[in-house]
């Protein structure tokens, strides 16, 4: 099984589409694209642990004997709305724009009360501002995790703006806990790299990418393309998420004050 997932690069059809399988999957989570027509709605009972993250489009969430509204133009430029439940949980999604969801499952049987996010509850963390020349500057939004979401909940949810040329998710860092990210591009051509240890992936517009537990990861927009990738992990029994560990030889970029080799005829 390839870590790499670039059979969507087309995009995704209408309906579910099942990317990974949390049986199957060395991540133990299930993610997939949920895609509907203005007008379609789409009704479930979940079956395990569910997230449901708004990619674009307006729709009418219901769960739990609440419903509100999500909306979202541009991944770049907005905050994340998401709708995070345990499994027996009946959801309905009603599109009033042809909208798309990304979706995120992992096998846990415990149960929460239902949790909506709206942008306004999700702060955009500055990360990497002055470190190393700017040159691993971006956007961190993460969505829930420990400090917010029921402490029955195993999910672990966020997205990354990385901006075109630089770096995130750096320096590479390592967790117990297994992860997938999920990408997306400023253009169509957009594209950028993908460090799993010693290797290197070239990801594009709707690819995917599941990280092994315990491996060093970091990623890299091209010139010119902002790149976006949605990140989900898995708390383990007895080892919940936290946060990352940094790569040693390379933690010494994380000091403001770091000395590092410039141009000087420039």
């Amino acid at each position: 099984m390839s870590e790499l997932v670039s059979a969507y690069r087309s995009g995704f059809p209408l309906g579910y589409t099942a990317v990974t399988h949390a049986a199957e999957d060395l991540t133990g989570i299930s993610f997939g694209i949920l895609k509907l027509q203005a007008g379609a709605s789409h009704q479930v009972t979940t079956q395990a642990e569910t997230a449901f993250l708004l990619m674009s489009g307006v729709v009418r969430l219901s769960a739990g004997g609440r419903e509100e509204r999500f909306r979202r133009q541009s991944l770049f430029d907005e905050g994340p709305s998401c709708l995070h439940v345990s499994a027996g949980t009946e959801i309905v999604i009603a599109a009033e724009e042809d909208s798309e969801l990304t979706t995120y499952e992992t096998l846990n049987r415990r149960q929460f009360e239902p949790r909506f996010y709206q942008p306004a509850h999700v702060p955009t963390e500055h990360r990497g501002k002055g470190q190393v020349g700017d040159t691993c500057y971006r956007f961190v939004r993460t969505i829930f995790d420990r400090s917010n979401a029921d402490p029955n909940a195993e999910l672990v949810l966020g997205e990354v703006i990385t901006m075109p040329g630089r770096w995130s998710s750096y320096p590479p860092h390592h967790h117990p806990q297994p992860e997938i990210y999920h990408y997306r591009f400023t253009m169509p051509q957009g594209y950028g790299h993908a460090e799993l240890g010693d290797r290197v992936f070239r990801v594009r517009n709707y690819d995917t990418i599941r990280i092994p537990a315990g491996l060093d990861h970091a990623q890299c927009a091209a010139p010119g393309y902002g790149m976006y990738y949605s990140w989900v992990i898995r708390h383990l029994p007895e080892k919940p998420y936290t946060v990352p560990e940094f790569t040693a030889e390379h933690r010494w970029t994380m000091d403001p004050e770091a000395q590092f080799w410039e141009p000087k005829d420039v």
